[in-house]
């Protein structure tokens, strides 16, 4: 994980000497993010300490259902965020993806990290090594938590059968080695990553084939919205392409009130001044699907200015280090692409795809 180039620089304006209680999940992967986040702050703050607070939330917690029909919109944060109203912790570190477009009021993302590889990656049973999901037997059950990736993946993989997957990624992986049920399971590539398990890939799933789930790849560090010395603290994680592409992705789901209930993807690209954002929505068996690109120009390196709108949350994000221009813009571009397919029908799907995974 690395810091944008004006990290350093808050060294000189540490905080005073204080204990930062930092709240994490207790899985293996959410500490091994949470740790790698610490390493950086400890490095910019070498008069702090920190101490990692684990606990379970209530999605590691219910492992019988799948995430989308438990009907809870912060499955993996809820606990985490009581700990923070109750002063307990002063940050946490999640997931990006886990977070709701829209936060508690008490709360906000401080920081945005660099992100790594947003893709989906596909890990095969060992006695499928060296196959594709397009070469894989006809009826072969492939894993997976998510409606997303099922409904992208079943269209362009008719020969194939999803099944729901639950479970943190060393007991998805036991499931997919141990037993006969699956034979691949998906998995995000970052987390795999993070894990070092990079050598079980067997294939990468790139947008032409299955778009990511908004905000996939990257860390968000959640604060106290009020709590003015942790903001500035952690504003110095922000990494700039990575905010303003998360900013467009957090405002395209928020503004389709999309969630983990119905199958809505991005892709986003940062390039010479032009923000792509690339959105989609599906009906649960991928039969019915809209997407659509749209661009924005943007100026990353747009020095920011003080002003009224320093405190403004973006989609949940609090970022005063950026460019408030180049932010709203990113936003901007979330909301259009959005009304674009809620003008070409993508409510119809939305509303059809809840239902029919509310009944089933």
């Amino acid at each position: 994980m690395s810091v944008s180039g004006d990290a350093a620089a808050g060294e000189g304006n540490s905080p005073k000497m204080r204990v930062i209680r930092v709240g994490t999940r207790k899985s293996q992967l959410a500490r091994i993010q949470t740790d790698s986040v610490v390493a950086v702050l400890k490095d910019l703050y070498p008069g702090l300490q920190f101490e990692i607070i684990a606990m379970s939330t209530t999605g590691d917690k219910i492992l019988d259902t799948a995430l989308s029909k438990i009907g809870e919109k912060s499955l993996f944060t809820k606990e985490l965020e009581y700990a923070l109203e109750k002063n307990e912790v002063d940050l946490v570190v999640h997931s990006l993806k886990d977070l709701p477009t829209v936060l508690p009021p008490a709360f906000t993302i401080g920081a945005v990290c660099k992100r790594e590889s947003p893709y989906d990656a596909v890990i095969f049973h060992p006695k499928y090594a060296g196959q594709n999901l397009g070469t894989l037997p006809e009826k072969s059950v492939v894993g997976t938590s998510s409606l997303r990736r099922a409904a992208q993946l079943q269209r362009k993989f008719p020969h194939l059968e999803f099944k729901s997957i639950r479970g943190n990624l060393n007991t998805r992986l036991r499931k997919l080695d141990e037993q006969q049920e699956f034979s691949a399971i998906i998995l995000a590539a970052a987390g795999l990553q993070r894990m070092g398990w990079q050598s079980r890939v067997g294939q990468l799933l790139y947008p032409e084939e299955c778009l990511y789930a908004v905000g996939q790849g990257a860390l968000g560090v959640e604060v106290r919205s009020k709590d003015q010395e942790v903001l500035d603290l952690v504003g110095v994680l922000h990494d700039p392409e990575t905010l303003l592409r998360c900013i467009a992705e957090r405002a395209f789901l928020r503004h389709l009130e999309g969630g983990c209930s119905v199958p809505v993807a991005v892709h986003t690209v940062l390039k010479d001044g032009q923000l792509y954002l690339t959105g989609g929505v599906w009906s649960l068996d991928g039969s019915d699907s809209l997407k659509e690109t749209m661009q924005t120009t943007i100026n990353v390196l747009a020095q920011h200015e003080d002003g009224p709108e320093d405190d403004v949350q973006r989609v949940g994000i609090t970022a005063r280090n950026i460019s408030q221009g180049a932010q709203m813009a990113a936003e901007n571009l979330g909301i259009n692409l959005a009304n674009l397919l809620l003008n070409k029908g993508a409510k119809k799907i939305l509303d059809v795809a809840r239902q029919l995974n509310d009944a089933h």
